[in-house]
């Protein structure tokens, strides 16, 4: 089984990931961000650095992706492949940061991937405000994410809506991450574990609400 924890920059996603993993002993998967060889660069200088970064990223979500697709374990993963796509990069082509060519490179090679990649079972997307977001970035204090405009931070916002109600098919689970406190409260996971245990175990199907 696959599981995939979606949600802006800050939102709590390796949190809850590294949570979930513990109490289900799943087997966790995350991003490559501490050793990602152009991310610094990319917050620097987005607009020279958004393509290398992009494809890097796709790169290895493609790896992970096949791995999970070939593993026995029921495997929970921070961020998924198609968030790369249609929040970040689309993003990022729409702040001018990637030429016409880039990007068509890209979807080609990403149409390409999508022929052997299957949805997850289950995406639960961590939705929330952009105060929110910005509060854990400058608590969390990774000297990269402090050059983030705000501007950014709440383009993504509003491309990840987009894409969970109008462009991700799979099936979905939405988590109001402002209300809840997962990390420190054990009555705000257990809401969250009830939600998991009925959609992956009970009787219903997971629905966008």
């Amino acid at each position: 089984m696959h599981i995939a924890i979606a949600g802006n920059i800050g939102s709590g996603k390796s949190t809850l990931t590294r949570m979930l993993a513990r109490h289900y002993g799943w087997e966790p998967r995350f991003e490559a961000v501490e050793h990602n060889p152009y991310l610094e660069d990319y917050y620097k200088d987005i607009h020279r650095w958004s393509f290398n970064m992009e494809v890097y990223f796709l790169k290895e979500r493609f790896r992970d992706v096949i791995e999970i697709q070939q593993s026995s374990n029921t495997i929970i993963q921070d961020r998924s492949i198609y968030e790369g796509v249609y929040v970040f990069m689309e993003n990022n082509k729409a702040m001018g940061n990637l030429s016409d060519r880039d990007y068509e490179t890209y979807m080609e090679l990403f149409e390409q991937i999508m022929d052997v990649v299957k949805f997850p079972d289950l995406m639960i997307y961590l939705r929330c405000s952009v105060p929110h977001l910005v509060g854990n970035i400058q608590k969390r204090g990774r000297d990269y994410e402090q050059q983030m405009q705000l501007e950014y931070i709440e383009n993504l916002n509003r491309r990840y809506d987009d894409f969970i109600t109008n462009k991700y098919k799979g099936p979905v689970m939405i988590i109001d991450k402002d209300e809840l406190d997962f990390e420190h409260e054990p009555k705000d996971f257990a809401q969250i574990i009830d939600r998991i245990d009925q959609t992956l175990f009970g009787l219903f199907s997971p629905l966008k609400p």
